[in-house]
């Protein structure tokens, strides 16, 4: 059951801290995790950013979305975005390993809100927990600029992309 969203459109986001891997060329070693960092939320001030929120890594419908990202990031680039983010709260080990897996090295950043808390002050968290998933985070995209939502979009199907696929984001953008 997916919760009901409290941030809206001129809301400025709420102040949180995710981690993530940063990529380098020793990813490349299979072998190699690296170590997570930090990224706050701050670190978006003066930035136009597109924040893709997934249910999870490697799942078939979000696994599937993340390549438009890729295919597009110049576009997005060429529209004024600075950075393109893809949160789930998967741990950061598994979200590099996921970003490593579709061919992804700096151009996105796979971003953990492991225990929620960002995607929960948002009330965009879904109870996954008779799929054996846990609670989630709901399929959405937000656009930031100066750390206020320009533009937001839900799944209305978190088994479906439709909205939040980057063809769709790009057309408002």
């Amino acid at each position: 059951m997916a919760s009901t969203p409290t941030i809206k459109v001129g809301d400025e986001i709420p102040s949180a801290t995710f981690t993530y891997v940063p990529w380098s060329a020793e990813l490349e070693d299979k072998s190699f995790c690296g170590l997570p960092v930090p990224l706050k939320t701050d670190e978006w001030k003066g930035k136009k950013v597109v924040v893709v929120a997934v249910p999870g890594s490697f799942t078939r419908t979000c696994h599937g979305q993340v390549p438009g990202y890729l295919a597009h990031i110049g576009d997005f680039k060429s529209k004024g975005i600075d950075e393109v983010v893809v949160l789930a709260s998967n741990d950061p080990f598994v979200q590099s390993g996921w970003g490593r897996f579709q061919g992804i090295k700096d151009e996105i950043k796979f971003i953990s809100d492991t225990d929620l808390a960002f995607t929960s002050k948002l009330g965009l968290t879904l109870d996954l927990t008779a799929r054996g998933l846990g609670v989630r985070a709901q399929r959405y995209v937000l656009v930031l600029d100066d750390l206020k939502v320009t533009k937001f979009w839900v799944e209305p199907n978190s088994g479906a992309v439709s909205v939040t696929g980057a063809e769709e984001v790009l057309k408002e953008l």
